[in-house]
C-alpha cells in the first residue's frame, strides 16, 4: 500500500507524479520512487507485515468473479518465491524444489488450475493473444552487450499476470458501478478506417471475413488470428491486425479494454513504480474513508483529467526509451559481427526495402538498393515485394538468410543483404498490375533522401524493434512468435497492458 506512504501534495508526491513511471533499461532502473522505499518498507519481504491494498476475489469455475472485497489490510508473507522455482515445482516435477517448499506445493497447484481456468475465459470472450519472445541483453562490467538471449515465460509468470488482470478488472468494474471518479487504462476500439484496411487486405489474400468493420469486436479478430495460425500467412495477418490497433492509455472515463475483451479495466497491481497505480490506491483508501457521496467526490473530479493525460506521455516517453536503448545495445552487439550471415524472417516490406528480424529479436533493413539481382515492386496491399522480371517474392514471416554489411550504432542502424536468392518462392501477383515504364536502377543511390534517413517504420521512426504500441507502422514478426501488445508478463521492469 504505497498510498499510505506517499502523501498528496507532498514532495515525494510531486516528484512520482512528474516521473509517471519507472523506466527499465537495459541495466538499470530509473524509479519512480527512492529506492528506501520500493525496496525496504514498500517490499514485501518474506516474514515481516507489511501494508497492503488487498483484492480478495472467489472465481467459478468458468472463471467468473463471484464475489470479491476490496480493503487495506497487512500482510506477512511465508516466502519470497522465485518464477524460476514455482516453474520447477510446475513444470519439471523437480523433486528437490517440491521437498524444500512442500507446504505450499498443493497451493502452487490450485493456482495453476485457477490460471488454466483464467486463460480459457478471457479466450472464449475474445481477448486477442499476440505472444511473442522479448530480448534479454546481457552487457559486461562496462555496459557492453556480451549476449542477447530470449525472455523465458513459463507457467509461473502466466499465472501471476493472470491473477492481476482478475484484480485489475474486479477493482475497475468495483467503482465504476459506483460511478464515481477513478483511473481507468483503456483500449478503444479500431477505428472503422483501419479495420476496413485491414478487411480489405485480407480479402486480397484470399482470407474470407465475416462482419462489418464499423461493428467490430475481438472475437472476431481472435478468430481470424486462429483462422490463420499455423499457415504461411499467420505473420503477415498478425501484423496486419497489429497495425489496425488503437493505443492503450489512462483515462478517468471507463471505456473498457478492446485487446483484452474487458469491459471494465485499471492497473491496480504496480503502485510502486506507476503512478497511476499509486492512485488507484489513494482512490481507493479515499473512498473507503469518507464514503462516495457527490461532496467527497468533487474532490478529485476535475484533477483525473490531468493526471491519466500526464500518465499516458510519460509512459509514451518511457517505452521510446526502452526501446532506443535497446536498439543502441543491439547494434553495438551486432557491430562486431559485420561478414557474417544468419538465418533470418521478414518482419515488414516497404517502397524502400525490407526489415528483417533475426531469432535473437534483432531488425535490420534490407534495402531495395541491396536487393541487385532484380527490380523489385512493392504491392501495398499485398504486402509483398515482387521482382519484376524474375517474379521473386518477399512477404512478411518469410525466411531468408542474409548477411550483416554495415552497424551504425549511434543511429541505432543495422544493414544487410540477401545472401543467396535460388530459393526465394516466384508468385504472379505482379499480373494485371500496370507498372511504369521501366528505367535501370542505379544501385549506387539510395532511394530515399536524406530527411528519410530515419528509416521509418511503418509511420514511426525505425529505432529497432517497436515492442509496446498498440500503435505504429508495420510490426515485427519474429519466428518463435508474434510480437505481443497484450500480453507482457507483469513481473517487475516488464510494461503489462
Amino acid at each position: 500500500d504505497v498510498s499510505h506512504y506517499v502523501k498528496p501534495k507532498t514532495p515525494l508526491d510531486k516528484e512520482a507524479f512528474e516521473r509517471g513511471t519507472s523506466v527499465y533499461l537495459t541495466d538499470r532502473v530509473i524509479p519512480m520512487l527512492p529506492p528506501k522505499l520500493s525496496n525496504g518498507i514498500c517490499s514485501l519481504n518474506p516474514h515481516v507485515e507489511r501494508l497492503a491494498m488487498t483484492c480478495e476475489m472467489e472465481i467459478n469455475a468458468d472463471g467468473e468473479v463471484v464475489n470479491h472485497k476490496i480493503f487495506p489490510s497487512v500482510i506477512k508473507s511465508t516466502e519470497r518465491m522465485t518464477y524460476k522455482a514455482i516453474n520447477k515445482i510446475l513444470e519439471s516435477d523437480d523433486e528437490k524444489t517440491k521437498e524444500r517448499y512442500a507446504d505450499l506445493v498443493p497451493m502452487f497447484k490450485d493456482m495453476a488450475e485457477l490460471h488454466k481456468i483464467l486463460v480459457k475465459m478471457r479466450k472464449r470472450r475474445g481477448a486477442i493473444d499476440f505472444d511473442a519472445p522479448e530480448a534479454k541483453i546481457i552487457v559486461d562490467e562496462l555496459g557492453h552487450p556480451i549476449d542477447i538471449e530470449l525472455r523465458e515465460r513459463g507457467t509461473s509468470e502466466r499465472m501471476v499476470e493472470s491473477f492481476m488482470l482478475a484484480a485489475n478488472e474486479t477493482v475497475a468494474a468495483h467503482y465504476n458501478k459506483l460511478h464515481v471518479p477513478f483511473v481507468y487504462r483503456i483500449h478503444e476500439t479500431p477505428t472503422p478506417e483501419k479495420i476496413t484496411t485491414f478487411f480489405e487486405a485480407l480479402n486480397s489474400l484470399g482470407i474470407e471475413v465475416t462482419g462489418r468493420s464499423n461493428d467490430v469486436k475481438p472475437k472476431m479478430l481472435q478468430n481470424i488470428l486462429k483462422k490463420v495460425a499455423g499457415k504461411p500467412e499467420e505473420a503477415m495477418v498478425s501484423t496486419m491486425l497489429l497495425r489496425s490497433m488503437q493505443q492503450a492509455k489512462y483515462s478517468p472515463d471507463p471505456l473498457g479494454h478492446f485487446g483484452l475483451a474487458a469491459k471494465d479495466y485499471t492497473h491496480f497491481t504496480s503502485p510502486i513504480r506507476r503512478y497511476p497505480d499509486l492512485m488507484v490506491h489513494r482512490l481507493i483508501r479515499y473512498y473507503k474513508e469518507n464514503g462516495t457521496s457527490e461532496q467527497v467526490q468533487e474532490k478529485y473530479r476535475d484533477k483525473l483529467d490531468e493526471i491519466t493525460l500526464h500518465s499516458s506521455q510519460m509512459e509514451r516517453q518511457a517505452i521510446d526509451a526502452e526501446r532506443d536503448t535497446d536498439a543502441m545495445k543491439k547494434a553495438e552487439f551486432m557491430a562486431d559481427r559485420v561478414g557474417e550471415t544468419f538465418p533470418a524472417v521478414v518482419s515488414s516490406v516497404t517502397k524502400f526495402g525490407m526489415f528483417i528480424a533475426l531469432e535473437n529479436t534483432v531488425e535490420g533493413l534490407i534495402h531495395i538498393s541491396e536487393m541487385k539481382d532484380d527490380y523489385y515492386v512493392f504491392l501495398e496491399k499485398q504486402m509483398a515485394l515482387v521482382g519484376r522480371h524474375s517474379k521473386r517474392t518477399f512477404k512478411i514471416g518469410q525466411p531468408i538468410e542474409v548477411k550483416l554489411i554495415n552497424v551504425n550504432v549511434e543511429q541505432k542502424e543495422i544493414d544487410f543483404k540477401l545472401e543467396g536468392v535460388k530459393d526465394i518462392p516466384k508468385s504472379d501477383l505482379l499480373e494485371g498490375v500496370e507498372l511504369p515504364e521501366f528505367k535501370p536502377r542505379d544501385n549506387n543511390k539510395r532511394r530515399f533522401k536524406d530527411k528519410d534517413k530515419k528509416r521509418s517504420h511503418g509511420n514511426k521512426k525505425y529505432h529497432g524493434k517497436d515492442k509496446k504500441n498498440f500503435k505504429g507502422g508495420q510490426k515485427p514478426f519474429y519466428k518463435n512468435g508474434n510480437k505481443n501488445r497484450f500480453n507482457h508478463s507483469n513481473k517487475k521492469g516488464r510494461r503489462s497492458r
